[in-house]
């Protein structure tokens, strides 16, 4: 059999297992798994490992950000530096502007993104309000079209809900078959820190994190996960920082509620400690919820370690610092509140996972591969994606786990001006990244085309 390409001699890592084959693409798909393969084209890939095309289920692109702030990425940027960075497929949450219906703003979103995407894109939805329209009409018929998954917040004002309306919302995702992501911060809890911080004139950006500390987070875990107990749904625990919001999650699982977590590279490697830097510098590391300490890095390593978180995504949500309509907005020097809250982190999320995780030791190269792509596909939806099987898209990146890098923004194709890993030392980087049998990225740097279009997905599979 001729293929239209072969990929021969790497270390493939498939579902559970990792095998030495050859990978045989046609059409986009991957064919055959097998030795000896022939292919119109052949990529030697000697002393690599072949892992599935990282899915990032957890992005914000190009999303209204407030009065005279803008996100650094657009699709082109954003898509560009996760396909560097070894990823296939990121998922954008789509935020309706104020006035604007859901649908209008899946609209938009789909506008923003067609033709401009080096990756594979789908969109969540933020649902933001419980009125008729949206719980009865766009919410049912979006679902219907494939976007099977929605966020809520219970922080930030004037996008959080009440509990009332949360269960309203996942009601909706039970008869509808779709899932409910939820940041789980405490709202009032952290108001009230902020007000005490700047009555006492606590208003440098380290004092983000210390009006964000972990009992807000992980109140609102223990009530998010009652509340999808209440309504009998599962639900998904986005970025989770520490351990006893891990340790709500666990106990929710002990009582049979579905809940599924996810963690990020930045509580694993930064700490509070980063934004509590002399002038400004420290609202480089502005996010929400923020970084915490070592021992809190600790026990979200022992959950990865353990089994316990699902997925790993970045949150990736990037301001230029040097920028009015950045992290610099007007009032942000004056009070931690004004600071635009994200940092950038699509590129470097997989590096930073494969070389403090599978070269140290503390995951396999399965576990990997589950935790940043086939968990993903699996929970969201993505049928053709996140493994290396017969039938799946070829989406596939090449790795070279010898390859070192020190993490720099010269080195980074985001459209933020900073990264908040300047100097972090890796090993392990993935050299070539194949989106549907096309190459895309080669030894750093993008091929000219933009090839990826939007995917609508099934009902999510929250089995373990």
């Amino acid at each position: 059999m001729m293929h239209d390409l072969v990929i021969s001699g790497a270390r493939v890592v498939c579902p559970g297992v990792v095998s030495d084959c050859d990978i045989g693409i046609s059409g986009g798909k991957i064919v055959t798994l097998g030795a000896g393969l022939e292919g119109a084209e052949v990529i030697d890939a000697a002393g690599l490992i072949a892992m599935p095309g990282g899915i990032d289920s957890h992005v914000h692109i190009a999303q209204p950000s407030g009065p005279g702030i803008e996100m650094a990425d657009d699709f082109a940027s954003a898509t560009r530096s996760a396909a560097c960075g070894g990823n296939t497929t990121v998922m954008p949450f789509c935020l309706p502007e104020a006035g604007q219906t859901l649908r209008e703003a899946v609209a938009a979103y789909h506008a923003k993104a067609k033709g401009n995407c080096l990756t594979d894109v789908s969109f969540h939805l933020i649902v933001t309000s419980t009125d008729p329209v949206t719980l009865g009409q766009d919410l049912p018929a979006l679902i219907a079209q494939g976007l099977t998954s929605f966020k809520v917040f219970m922080t930030y004002q004037g996008m959080r809900l009440s509990d009332a309306e949360i269960l309203q919302v996942m009601d909706v995702a039970r008869e509808q078959g779709a899932l409910t992501m939820v940041h789980a911060e405490n709202e009032d809890a952290i108001e009230f820190l902020r007000d005490k911080a700047e009555r006492l004139g606590d208003t440098a950006p380290v004092h983000h994190a210390r009006t964000r500390p972990v009992p807000v987070e992980r109140e609102a875990t223990h009530r998010a996960t009652t509340l999808a107990e209440v309504a009998g749904v599962p639900v998904m625990i986005v970025h989770v920082s520490n351990g006893a919001a891990l340790d709500e999650i666990q106990r929710a699982k002990a009582r049979g509620v579905q809940v599924l977590a996810e963690t990020c590279p930045q509580y694993l490697t930064l700490t509070a400690d980063d934004l509590d830097r002399a002038g400004f510098d420290g609202a480089k590391w502005v996010c929400s919820p923020p970084p915490r300490d070592t021992a809190e890095q600790a026990a979200i390593w022992a959950g990865l370690e353990q089994g316990a978180f699902d997925v790993f995504s970045s949150d990736h949500c990037p301001f230029r610092f040097a920028d009015p309509a950045g992290k610099d907005a007007p009032g942000a020097r004056a009070s931690f509140r004004n600071i635009p809250n994200g940092i950038p982190g699509v590129e470097t999320r997989l590096p930073i996972l494969f070389s403090e995780g599978v070269r140290k030791g503390r995951i396999s190269l399965t576990a990997f591969a589950a935790l940043t792509a086939t968990n993903h596909a699996r929970i969201y939806g993505l049928k053709d994606k996140g493994a290396i099987a017969i039938g799946k898209d070829a989406d596939i990146v090449l790795w070279d786990p010898e390859a070192k890098r020190t993490i720099s923004q010269d080195i980074l194709h985001h459209g933020a001006d900073y990264t908040p890993w300047e100097g972090f030392e890796v090993t392990g980087w993935p050299v070539r990244t194949i989106l549907r049998g096309q190459t895309v990225v080669q030894d750093g740097a993008p091929v000219d085309s933009a090839p990826g279009v939007h995917v609508a997905r099934e009902a999510p599979d929250v089995s373990r």
